[in-house]
């Protein structure tokens, strides 16, 4: 894990108690209905081979609930751009890894199944939760949420217009019929978390409060994936 996640500008959410009947290291996902995802940017990695993505992952009091990080090298995210794979690895307040998220290596058309993108969510790592699944639309851009039996879930629904510059964006979270809003993950501005005006990156992530947090965390994992599917080119 990097050493980023050591340095006291954040203070961490308060460890919450274990319950039997949740995967460990998702218990503060019991506790919240929001999630800010702020990406950070260290001028020390400029120049290295080996590039290092890190992200706080928070709560709406600007408390820090996770870290997450994803290493890739300098020749794959050139020449692979945002439809690299990457596997994200996300930890708790001492270190530990408590989600992993893969994605795979995808083509960017999505004219056919087979170039759709999708990922893998872990929690803990080795224990599959769930998938996040990209299905085609002409004018949309849709996701699936499937449980770790690639059952589906709930679905997530973009705008019809995107750029990587417009500010705020909304996907909601629906129902199978997509006829109820659930939840959603936008693209914030930078006055959503008070204190917070440095991050290059700023996503959230809205549900209700019981919600499985087998579901919480595929939000999270669905918002990393549009960051990189829309918003990397222009941060």
């Amino acid at each position: 894990m990097s050493s980023y996640d050591m340095k006291p500008t954040i203070q961490w959410m308060c460890t919450p108690r274990t319950t039997s009947n949740c995967p460990p290291g998702l218990e503060h996902l019991a506790q919240i209905n929001q999630l800010v995802v702020c990406q950070r940017f260290d001028m020390e990695e400029l120049g290295h081979w080996e590039i290092s993505k890190t992200y706080d992952v928070m709560n709406n009091q600007g408390h820090r609930i996770y870290f997450a990080e994803e290493k890739n090298n300098w020749f794959l995210q050139k020449i692979c751009g945002t439809v690299r794979p990457f596997t994200m690895t996300i930890y708790d307040n001492v270190g530990q890894d408590v989600i992993t998220i893969h994605k795979a290596l995808r083509c960017s058309s999505c004219l056919s199944s087979c170039c759709l993108q999708k990922l893998k969510v872990e929690a803990p790592p080795g224990k599959k939760i769930g998938y996040v699944y990209q299905y085609f639309h002409p004018f949309l851009p849709k996701f699936k949420i499937k449980n770790e039996n690639k059952e589906d879930v709930m679905k997530i629904r973009g705008p019809c217009l995107i750029s990587s510059c417009v500010r705020s964006l909304n996907f909601n979270l629906l129902s199978l019929d997509e006829e109820m809003v659930i939840g959603n993950i936008s693209r914030q501005s930078s006055g959503f978390v008070k204190g917070l005006l440095t991050d290059t990156g700023k996503f959230g992530i809205q549900f209700p409060y019981d919600l499985d947090v087998k579901i919480k965390a595929l939000m999270l994992g669905a918002s990393f994936l549009i960051d990189y599917m829309y918003y990397e080119i222009c941060p």
